[in-house]
Formats: C-alpha cells, structure tokens, sequence
C-alpha cells in the first residue's frame, strides 16, 4: 500500500505559524489533500498534539506526534512518536532544557495551544526558537531511547539546516533525510568534483570569501554561498520531503508516498505502525 505523508506541519503554538492553523484547520486541509499520514511537530513542544490526534482520529488520519527539536547547533530534527503520551513526556523534558528567554507576543509572534474545538487553552512562556543543550547526535540519541524516529529537517534549507550550521550532511542514526528540493543530490554530485578542484579551499572557506564578513554578514550573500555548496550524502538514507507548512496553503505541498507494502499502516490498538513506516522509509533510500 502507499500512501501519501507530510511528516513536518507547524500550528498555532509556533511563533512563526499563522494562528489560523489550529489542528482541526490542519487536518480539514490534509483530508482534502488526500494525505494519510501526517506529523505535528511545533518548534520545541508538543502542546497542540492532543487536539490533533482527537482531530486525526476523527478524520481517519493516521497521525505521528512530536515536535522540531532545535539543537545545540541551531538544527532543526523531527522527533517523532506514534505514542500521544510519550511525544508530550519527551517534548516537555524538552522544553524546560531551552533558556529562559520568554516570548513576546507581540515582536516574536503568539504561542498558543488549543483544544480539539479551537478553543484556546494555554500560551507557552518562552520563546519557541531557541536552542536545547544537546547537540544533534544526542538529540538523536535520545529520541531513539524513547521509541522515537529522527529526521533531521530540510538538510539543504541555507538555516537552521545540517549545510548551514556543519557546511555538509553529516551522518549519524538518522532514520531519513528531509529534504526541501532532493533533486539538488543529482545536481550536486555532477559539480563536487569540480568544487573539489578549487585550489585547496574548503566549503566553508568559500563561504567565508563569498559572504566578505567584515564588521556584518551580508545574510543574503551567506545563503547563497551555502546554496551553492556540494551536497553529498555521506552513507545510504531515505529522503524525504514534507511541506514544513506554517500556513493552511503550504499544507501539503511537499507530500511525499511511502510503500509500507502489505503492513497495516495503523496498529489494532489505533497507533500508527512504526514498523511499517520504517519499511517504507527503507524503500526510499538514496546511495551516494
């Protein structure tokens, strides 16, 4: 069987999302989109997790719990449970590890969780988008423990990405690889052997020379210094693409199908089957 996933959809508790996606708006949307299995995963908690697996259940949407861990690295990795219960526990150890930096509404953006019906219920105090102390390999480490799959988030995005903070993919115990436009591995591997050639200087050397840091950083010339950068896989892994949405239209956008084959895609105790996701993300690995 395939079916259709968007595995990365952030709500209205996330700074960065627009308030009108509350978890109902969000499954309403993913209904009509025909997709099958979906993931929550606000930036550092999981708050609004309970309303979207009541929705989900509702729809008939297979759903994974979680949030997008932001690590000591400044990298974005979607921690992922089929379990409600022990996506909240895992998010709100995480939680109280982020720096007491607390939010404010009005110049980062609101924070609110909600019920099943829209209603709001509470409003998270710190600011969502900073960084736990656990680097990215105990990040994964962790979320394995728990039961959990990691995937680091669009690793070829120029922030908040394994190219913008390492200038490469590294590899670890990653289940899978989000990527925003997969098809650069193709455009890539023809031009990393001529990036190879210039004269000795790495990546992040041309980064550097590209950007010109002097007493600033010229942001746009450093993304495209990074955009430009070779990207290799370093081992074997599943790609995936799923639509990071913040708004009700990005919802989608980016789905992608997994062929879990003749495995039920929902367990007789109503939680997603991880083994079956795994599989299919098994189908999707890239070689180098």
């Amino acid at each position: 069987m395939i079916v259709r996933a968007d595995l990365h959809l952030h709500s209205c508790v996330s700074p960065c999302g627009d308030l009108f996606m509350s978890p109902r708006q969000i499954v309403k949307t993913l209904k009509e989109k025909h997709i099958a299995l979906a993931a929550l995963t606000d930036h550092n908690v999981a708050l609004n997790c309970p309303a979207f697996a009541a929705c989900c259940k509702e729809a008939g949407i297979a759903a994974l719990y979680g949030m997008e861990a932001q690590t000591a690295e400044e990298i974005h990795v979607l921690c992922l449970f089929p379990e409600l219960q022990t996506a909240l526990d895992f998010c709100a150890s995480w939680y109280e590890t982020l720096p007491n930096v607390m939010n404010k509404p009005e110049v980062t953006g609101d924070q609110v969780y909600v019920n099943e019906r829209d209603e709001i219920i509470g409003e998270v105090e710190k600011y969502l988008i900073t960084s736990a102390p656990y680097t990215l390999d105990e990040c994964a480490e962790l979320v394995h423990k728990a039961g959990g799959l990691v995937i680091p988030a669009h690793v070829d995005r120029p922030a908040f990405s394994m190219m913008s903070q390492l200038g490469a993919i590294v590899a670890g115990d990653w289940d899978a690889l989000e990527f925003v436009r997969p098809h650069v591995l193709q455009e890539r591997a023809r031009q990393s052997e001529n990036c190879g050639k210039e004269s000795g200087r790495t990546s992040m050397q041309r980064v550097q020379g590209s950007a010109r840091i002097t007493n600033h950083i010229d942001v746009e010339n450093v993304r495209q210094a990074i955009a430009a950068l070779p990207i290799v896989l370093p081992a074997p892994y599943a790609i995936t693409t799923s639509s990071d949405a913040h708004y009700v239209e990005h919802i989608g956008r980016r789905a992608f199908e997994l062929d879990i084959g003749d495995e039920p895609l929902v367990t007789e105790s109503g939680i997603v089957n991880l083994a079956a996701v795994r599989a299919g993300l098994e189908r999707r690995v890239v070689h180098p």
